[in-house]
């Protein structure tokens, strides 16, 4: 993957050090306004993020424990947590976990992006969903993976569960990160890992970056957890509207596979992801609680938000992206 354009004087100073240049990073950070929707600061913690998966093209490995880097990265990640706990409020409870979750779930009254999908979107809306999409399902799973080796005994193979299917269950053509390939390659879009990366607004990074955020921090093991039950309890049924909204403009089978799959695997995950991943994982570590729920709760918040910037755009007829060069991702 090539490093993406600068976007601001943050992203412009961890591109310029990474790459090699003389980059100055900033000190003392002030968050800006909307920290979420912040392209310049989405984007900068993005790469420094990017670090720890597969990396960039031309980047020494050694940036990714950069002390200089890092200090920088838990300045803009201080900035993001304080936005969500700002921003999610989580009352008092005393049911289950799996009860809380489900009622977090059942309460979102967010817009419908997976109804809009189905019922209305047209290809070039489709060949931008899939763009902003590309950024998290090409990597599906792995920010929820740091969660394994920070999960007690008991509820590691809840996890392992999930993430087995994932994964494909070691055929690497199922891997639904692949599936999600297949479908990009047959809407005629780009299918590299980060492809559309300088297309996708800051809202459509800060999706990603709240996963990586939870998953490589232990003490936000909870949330992370916690994120992975909403993202579940929150698929299954969207998908089964996605694929149908593909099907309404002639997509192929294989493009519509992806979500095929998702309509049954995330029906049995939300089950295991709410019952014996974080009800376990309460019931082991109870001070844990309220930061499950934390989690489910910023999971649904940020992906509300997201969902308003996308049909925001399109009710105002311009499209979702920063940019609009490829022909198939321009509104017309």
């Amino acid at each position: 993957m090539q490093l993406p354009h600068p976007r601001g004087p943050l992203s412009a100073a961890v591109i310029t050090t990474v790459s090699g240049g003389v980059g100055v990073l900033p000190i003392g950070v002030v968050p800006p306004e909307d920290v979420l929707g912040d392209d310049d600061l989405q984007l900068a913690l993005w790469v420094l993020y990017e670090l720890h998966y597969r990396g960039f093209d031309g980047v020494d490995d050694g940036w990714e424990w950069d002390p200089d880097l890092l200090r920088l990265r838990r300045e803009l990640e201080s900035a993001l947590l304080a936005t969500l706990r700002e921003t999610v409020v989580v009352p008092p409870d005393d049911r289950r976990v799996a009860d809380r979750l489900r009622t977090l779930v059942e309460s979102d009254d967010g817009p419908s992006l997976s109804r809009f999908m189905q019922t209305r979107a047209d290809s070039r809306q489709w060949a931008q969903f899939a763009a902003h999409r590309s950024i998290y399902q090409l990597k599906e799973a792995d920010p929820h993976t740091w969660a394994m080796p920070r999960l007690p005994a008991t509820v590691k193979s809840a996890l392992l569960e999930i993430q087995i299917d994932e994964y494909g269950g070691g055929n690497t053509a199922q891997m639904h990160s692949e599936l999600f390939r297949v479908t990009l390659d047959e809407l005629g879009l780009r299918s590299d890992y980060g492809g559309y990366v300088d297309a996708v607004p800051g809202i459509t990074l800060a999706l990603t970056n709240v996963m990586s955020l939870f998953g490589l921090h232990r003490g936000l093991r909870g949330a992370l957890v916690g994120h992975l039950a909403a993202y579940e309890m929150t698929s299954s049924e969207p998908c089964r509207r996605y694929a149908r909204g593909l099907r309404r403009l002639g997509a192929s089978e294989a493009a519509c596979t992806f979500y095929d799959v998702h309509v049954t695997a995330d029906a049995l995950h939300e089950q295991v992801a709410a019952h014996d991943l974080c009800g376990g994982l309460a019931a082991a570590e109870p001070e844990l609680t309220e930061d499950i729920v934390f989690g489910a709760a910023a999971c649904l918040a940020v992906d509300v938000r997201f969902a308003e910037h996308v049909l925001g755009c399109w009710s105002a007829g311009r499209s979702s992206l920063r940019t609009a060069d490829d022909p198939l991702l321009a509104v017309s």
